[in-house]
């Protein structure tokens, strides 16, 4: 099963636009009206649709931490720090990571970018 990814609503909208013409399954926050949520609601509504939420926003970092440590599920978040990572770097991993993962590797877990 394919990776699909649900962008937080600061990601540049290049990076998603790059990921689609690459044939990546991308939903942003904006299109899914949910581009007025808190932290924790975009993270339970990626979690609805079954998406791994990609972020530049490190409070999900926190958020993710709480939940693991207090058992809440989540399917995954990959993060890139703003100032640390290129745009057409994240493109690139994005990709790599939605074409050849599974959505089982990143369950409950954070995955850094740049690989």
């Amino acid at each position: 099963m394919a990776i699909t990814l649900y962008m937080d609503h600061n990601v540049p909208r290049v990076i998603t636009v790059e990921l689609r013409l690459r044939g990546i399954d991308v939903l942003t926050a904006y299109e899914d009206g949910a581009s007025r949520l808190n932290d924790m609601q975009v993270l339970d509504r990626a979690n609805e649709l079954g998406r791994i939420l990609f972020t530049q926003d490190d409070d999900f970092l926190a958020e993710a931490v709480k939940r693991q440590k207090t058992g809440k599920t989540f399917c995954g978040i990959i993060y890139a720090h703003q100032l640390r990572t290129s745009i057409g770097k994240c493109v690139r991993d994005l990709e790599l990571i939605a074409k050849v993962g599974e959505p089982e590797e990143l369950s409950n877990r954070v995955e850094f970018l740049p690989l």
